[in-house]
């Protein structure tokens, strides 16, 4: 179990968080679940219903379409965001490749947080706009390759 000080460093260095005062990142971290899983557990399922993001502290998970790998996520990164923002059914499978600890981020903490402190909204977007171009980046790299 991981005291206070563990999570407020260890969710210190989130992208996402990294910008916000250590009081709101404690009050924050206080209600976060923490969960463990073994190796090969899903975590959640492509098209499932998903109102929480997960943020890595020990372990490494796949992100998956059946099959087909779409990323390897470890330590320190974040997972699960889309559901907690469009409440879409999950857009791909998360297993884990390892044994794993998480803390959870439910919807209701995240949005109670973005009310008690919007700065996380701006930190939120801004990551999430790097996501975004860091996609059409390699999207834009595999077509060129194509040609």
């Amino acid at each position: 179990m991981l005291s206070s000080v563990d999570r407020l460093l260890f969710v210190r260095r989130v992208p996402i968080f990294k910008e916000l005062r250590d009081d709101f990142i404690v009050r924050l971290t206080s209600v976060m679940h923490e969960l463990h899983f073994p190796a090969n557990h899903t975590i959640f399922r492509q098209g499932e219903e998903g109102r929480s993001l997960y943020i890595i502290v020990s372990g490494r998970v796949r992100v998956h379409i059946g099959d087909k790998q779409l990323a390897e996520v470890d330590q320190g990164k974040y997972f699960g965001e889309m559901a907690v923002f469009d409440t879409q059914p999950r857009s791909a499978s998360v297993t884990t490749i390892e044994p794993c600890e998480f803390l959870e981020l439910t919807q209701e903490q995240l949005y109670d947080a973005i009310e008690e402190t919007p700065e996380i909204a701006v930190n939120i977007i801004r990551e999430l706009s790097r996501l975004i171009r860091h996609l059409n980046d390699n999207l834009n790299m595999t077509t060129s390759n194509a040609s």
